[in-house]
Formats: C-alpha cells, structure tokens, sequence
C-alpha cells in the first residue's frame, strides 16, 4: 500500500476513534502510564500541529513552544478533527515527500517521518479504543506497513526509552495487530 494512503487510513481511524469518546470518558485511564483519555487525545492533535510546522520546513526551535499545553480546548472532537484535516494537507502538499524535517532527533528524510506518524496514530488509537470500550481492530493492511517498519527499529526505539521492554510477544502465528502492540510496550490484553 502506498505510504500517503496508509497515513490516511491512520489519521481518519484515529479521528473516527476520538469522535467515539463519550462525554464522561475524557478522564478514563488509557495503557499509557499517568495518561487519561485527553492527555492521550491532547499528544496526538499536538503532533499532529508539529507535522505541519515540520512538513513546512520549520525547526523545533521556530516553532518554540507554541504546541505546549491544551491543544483541545472546549470541544476536544472538532479540535481534533481540525488538526487531522491540517495535518493530512501538510503531508500531502506536493513535495511534501521528498522534504527533510528537523525532528529532535535531527534531520529526518520526511518518509520516515510519515512512517513515524502512522505509528503514532495506530498505537495511539489502539490506545484510546480499549480506554473508552471501543471496537481496538486497526486497519489490516496499516497494521502490516507499520509493522513491517517497525520491525527494523524496535530497538533504537527501546534503546531511548520510546517503547517499553520486557513485553512478551505474541507468537508469529498470533495476530499481527497483537504483535505490533506488543512491540510498542503494550499488553494486547490490556483492560481498564
């Protein structure tokens, strides 16, 4: 699947996901430790602002601190899908592709990047279905990309503490969506 569809996929299951979250679910606790649902929600709309500071070519230090704090303010779903429809235009600008972004871990080629926020939606989102009781099934074929990326960078991520070690994965013949989530420091079978 090409790279830009799958972000897609990715970034509109995300948003479909935040739109499930309930009135009284904003504080409900998700698998990432000491976040609720809207610290969770909040994360991901802030990386989603950074994408489009980063796919413009913008550095950490221009864009200072202008993504600290709430990001979601009084209506955290229209806050989110704002920022998705922003990013989406960003990382499907012409050229957008062939950039270099200036990420913190330094100069990044911005298909890498792309990689890098299709994870992000995915396991974020994995994360905020089982915090609020929603269907957690990622699309199949997302999954497959991320994985197949991933699977060549588990340990730099491990090695700067990005991803939890130490849980046990599933074994090949298990899903392939479990795997992933294993690999990202998360337990497939997680509950609140």
């Amino acid at each position: 699947m090409d790279l830009l569809e799958t972000y897609r996929r990715s970034l509109v299951e995300f948003t479909a996901r935040v739109e499930q979250v309930g009135a009284g679910q904003w504080s409900a606790t998700t698998p990432c430790p000491g976040w609720d649902v809207r610290t969770l929600v909040n994360h991901v709309v802030g990386e989603e602002h950074w994408s489009v500071a980063l796919f413009a070519g913008r550095t950490i230090a221009e864009v200072g601190d202008r993504y600290d704090g709430d990001q979601l303010g009084a209506d955290p779903v229209e806050a989110a899908r704002d920022a998705a429809a922003q990013a989406e235009l960003a990382a499907t600008h012409p050229g957008a592709r062939e950039r270099t972004v200036h990420l913190s871990a330094g100069d990044t080629p911005a298909e890498e990047y792309l990689h890098q926020l299709v994870a992000e939606h995915l396991v974020h989102g994995w994360d905020l279905a089982v915090a609020i009781g929603a269907d957690p099934r990622m699309d199949a074929d997302a999954v497959a990309e991320c994985a197949r990326w991933f699977s060549r960078r588990v340990g730099d991520y491990q090695h700067h503490g990005l991803v939890r070690a130490g849980v046990g994965l599933p074994a090949a013949d298990e899903d392939q969506q479990d795997r992933l989530i294993a690999a990202f420091g998360r337990d497939p079978d997680w509950t609140p």
